[in-house]
């Protein structure tokens, strides 16, 4: 095969690999620390993206970006609503927290169907970013270029956060030892919403993102979720580095699976899983159970 095919082809699978941080950093860490799957994950990162098409289409004065912060902030504040006035009261019920987030997502996926209909809606890619980039005699999409800068400065972003803040410190100590963190007092309850939110409005940002490469379509969130869920099981539950490196290692193995063996690919996709699952159960970077 052409150099340029593994080029073109390792460059979407950092893409890929970017998208994924955006989605799977909030599901791990809400993950690590409330100790449920969040199955409306996926459906926040779909919701997403129909709010950046809908913003991006009604409004000549917004651009993807200004699109992406309000997305991500609006699905920070229905995370918030979810957390608050629903998971909150079957606090001592992980199995039907689960079953809640699964029907949340339903409902989501229904409602975006009737709202924007069973069409993609494309999200276009900023004027500026259309043109490609060369770089040593070939051509590369630049908004793909820019999406990987994106997911690395929100990675940097959200550890510095992780360990250079005082929340920082607390979202840590609630992932590696919930018993004790209450005993400390620190407020739980809080802290629960604050990491559903930023869970929540990571993703949104991403479907944002991700909609000039993917665009905003019904069952988004049902191609997305699963990707999201290998990642944290190959990087380890509550760990922002297991999330970071997992991403790119299964979006890479997406990328070349599909292409290289299209009749195994989901073979080649969940082998890092069941692997990593049989050898190592915590993850790359999980901690084991105390």
């Amino acid at each position: 095969m052409p150099m340029q095919f593994w080029i073109i082809q390792s460059l979407n699978s950092l893409a890929l690999g970017g998208l994924l941080f955006l989605l799977a950093s909030g599901f791990s860490l809400i993950f690590g620390l409330m100790r449920i799957a969040n199955l409306t994950h996926g459906a926040f990162f779909m919701l997403g993206a129909y709010f950046g098409a809908t913003a991006l289409r009604s409004f000549d004065w917004i651009d993807l970006w200004v699109a992406a912060i309000g997305s991500g902030l609006a699905l920070a504040v229905i995370g918030g609503f979810l957390e608050r006035f629903v998971l909150r009261k079957l606090g001592n019920n992980p199995q039907g927290q689960v079953l809640v987030t699964l029907g949340m997502s339903f409902i989501i996926s229904d409602a975006c169907l009737v709202i924007w209909g069973g069409d993609p809606i494309p999200i276009p890619t900023p004027h500026a970013l259309q043109a490609p980039t060369f770089l040593f005699g070939f051509a590369f999409p630049t908004y793909r270029l820019v999406l990987v800068g994106c997911a690395i400065a929100v990675a940097i972003a959200l550890y510095l956060l992780l360990e250079r803040t005082r929340l920082g410190a607390m979202i840590r100590a609630g992932v590696d030892d919930m018993q004790m963190t209450r005993a400390i007092g620190i407020p739980i309850s809080r802290l629960f919403t604050v990491v559903f939110c930023l869970g929540a409005g990571v993703a949104g940002m991403g479907g944002v993102l991700g909609g000039p490469i993917l665009s905003a379509y019904p069952g988004l969130d049902a191609d997305m979720l699963p990707l999201a869920l290998i990642v944290v099981i190959l990087g380890g539950v509550g760990s922002l580095v297991g999330a970071f490196l997992g991403s790119f290692i299964i979006g890479f193995t997406y990328t070349f699976g599909s292409a290289l063996f299209p009749d195994l690919a989901y073979v080649i996709l969940f082998l890092p899983m069941i692997i990593i699952i049989a050898f190592r159960p915590q993850g790359l970077f999980g901690r084991r159970a105390s």
